[in-house]
């Protein structure tokens, strides 16, 4: 997800269903990985979100790099919030990840209030 454009694909992916399928709260589009910190919406499910968010872009990805194959692992990790302190630290660990990269002025990474 060095490339731009893949990054795009991405990020247009993880904010497509917000408001409908789930809440965004922030995510972060790094060079080899992915942060999203979510509330699905009732009636959806964290697998659910995750299979749509990968397969949509891995398809996109693939047709626009010509290649094919997996683009994604299979595994991920997921994390339940618990409480107000838990949600600001997750937060600000989101929004810092570019920063503690070296990556400076990365537009792929958002806070929604």
């Amino acid at each position: 997800m060095r490339d731009s454009r893949v990054a795009r694909i991405v990020a247009d992916a993880i904010r497509h269903f917000h408001g409908q399928r789930y809440r965004l709260l922030a995510w972060c589009v790094m060079p080899n990985h992915v942060h999203v910190l979510f509330s699905p919406q009732p009636g959806h499910e964290l697998e659910t979100i995750l299979h749509s968010w990968k397969s949509y872009s891995a398809n996109k990805e693939n047709t626009l790099l010509a290649r094919s194959g997996p683009f994604w692992q299979r595994e991920y990790f997921d994390h339940l919030v618990r409480d107000e302190s838990s949600l600001r630290k997750i937060t600000k660990y989101i929004q810092d990840n570019p920063k503690r990269a070296g990556l400076l002025n990365w537009p792929w990474a958002e806070v929604i209030s």
